[in-house]
Formats: structure tokens, C-alpha cells, sequence
């Protein structure tokens, strides 16, 4: 990777740049048998897609804080990057009425309507599926980011010295999130390009971040993202990593 790299974006330009075409995020579910596997391409388009829908539609500014209430799940991914490619900070499992914007899946609704901002909900279903029908109040993510346009340039520059993550009361830069997810790497046993982990950590703890997300991207790595993996016996855990040659893992 790019030492230069001073934010959670730079990272992902760099693995663009680099071998666009690698698996970077695969994801299962297994609570529904869901399995997604995304390139670095295609996880960079849906985060590009995203951070147009964050600055165009919702009017978000460097420095407006998104709630994030969501799972570890893909998704919740593409929205951390794209928070870090705008500038926002992504508080997650943040309080909604300290938020500019709060997103959610179907677990937080209830929660989430204490923002008095945007708000967008997300269905988290197989291919990324939409509501039948939105939640009153909420805008469809799965309705609104596929019209959004493949490549993002943010109207201002990003300062990696800005606040970037709040997750457990604990607030990080992008600079700060770079440099810790590189330092604390070989810990997890990401030793560097082609190193690849097994996740079943949730998003709401550094650990989880770095482990499911934040690790593999700033080591040219690569995530096995599982949520549910409480529900996967030893035998199925035992075939997938095997299978999708894991050399690390994070339970």
C-alpha cells in the first residue's frame, strides 16, 4: 500500500490502483445463507455511489456527524468509506439526536427517528434488496444509490487531521484510524497483500472495525466478513476457511 496513504479513502484509492479486480469484502450471512463477494471495483463503485448520495442528495458537509446503526454487513462497509471519502464523521451506533444524518437497518428504525435530519434506511437483504416499502420518514437506500454516479471527487478536500470515526466514545481522525490499523495489523496476522480474515467480530468496537474492515484495506488484505457466525457450526466454519483460504482469524 501507499505510505503517503493519510485517510480510510486513500487506502481504498490505493487498492483501486493497485489490483482493481482482488476480492476485497466477502460477506456472509448466516443467519440466511447470504454470501457476497465484492472486488475492490465494485466495493469502490458502491462507495462512490454513496458518497455522491451522502453529498448531493443529503447536503452532508466535512464535519457533519452520520449515525450509523448497522450490523457488521457489506453495506455498513461502503458506508464507512464513503463517510471517509466526504469528510463526515461515521459515529457508529451513535446517538441519532446528536446526528446530521442517521442510517439504519431494520433493527434501529425506532431509534433512528430521533434525528432530526435525513434519514435512511437500510433493508440489508440478499443483493441489496429494498423495502417493499419505505419506512415512513426515511429515504430507501436501496432506491436512491443506484442513480447516483460511479465516481465521487468531494467538493472539498479531506483533512486526515479532522475528526473521521467515533465508535465506543472513542474519536479517531482518519489519519489516527490509518496509522492504528496499520500498526495493529501483524496482531490480527495481516501480514501484508494476500493475507485474508475471517471476521465475526460486530462493527461496534475498534477491534471489530479493524478486524472486519480497517486491517485488510490498509495491508492490501482482504476481509471475510461473517455476521450470525454464532450459527455456523465448527464443521462449516472449518470448510469456509479452507475454502475461501483464510490465514487469519477474528472471533
Amino acid at each position: 500500500m501507499n505510505a503517503t496513504d493519510r485517510t480510510p479513502a486513500d487506502l481504498l484509492g490505493s487498492a483501486l490502483a493497485a489490483d482493481p479486480g482482488r476480492p476485497l469484502v466477502t460477506f456472509y450471512d448466516d443467519a440466511t445463507g447470504e454470501r457476497v463477494e465484492l472486488s475492490v471495483a465494485t466495493f469502490a463503485n458502491w462507495v462512490a455511489k454513496t458518497a455522491n448520495l451522502l453529498q448531493d442528495e443529503l447536503s452532508v458537509e466535512p464535519g457533519d456527524r452520520v449515525a450509523l446503526l448497522l450490523p457488521a454487513h457489506w453495506q455498513t462497509a461502503v458506508w464507512l468509506l464513503a463517510c471517509a471519502s466526504v469528510g463526515v464523521v461515521a459515529d457508529v451506533s451513535g446517538d441519532a439526536r446528536a446526528a446530521d444524518v442517521v442510517v439504519s437497518g431494520p433493527d434501529g428504525l425506532e431509534a433512528a427517528r430521533a434525528c432530526s435530519g435525513a434519514r435512511v434506511a437500510m433493508a440489508l437483504r440478499p443483493l441489496g434488496g429494498r423495502f417493499p416499502q419505505a419506512p415512513e420518514g426515511f429515504v430507501d437506500y436501496a432506491v436512491e444509490v443506484p442513480g447516483q454516479g460511479d465516481r465521487f471527487v468531494p467538493y472539498a478536500p479531506v483533512d486526515p487531521e479532522e475528526p473521521a470515526l467515533i465508535v465506543a466514545g472513542r474519536e479517531f481522525s482518519g489519519a489516527e484510524v490509518v496509522e492504528r490499523a496499520r500498526a495493529e495489523a501483524t496482531g490480527l496476522g495481516l501480514t501484508g497483500p494476500g493475507s485474508r480474515i475471517l471476521s465475526g467480530l460486530p462493527y461496534d468496537t475498534w477491534e471489530g472495525l479493524h478486524a472486519g474492515l480497517y486491517g485488510p484495506l490498509a495491508t492490501g488484505g482482504s476481509v471475510v466478513l461473517c455476521r450470525h457466525l454464532e450459527l455456523a457450526g465448527d464443521e462449516v466454519l472449518d470448510k469456509r476457511v479452507e475454502s475461501e483460504r483464510v490465514t487469519a482469524l477474528a472471533r
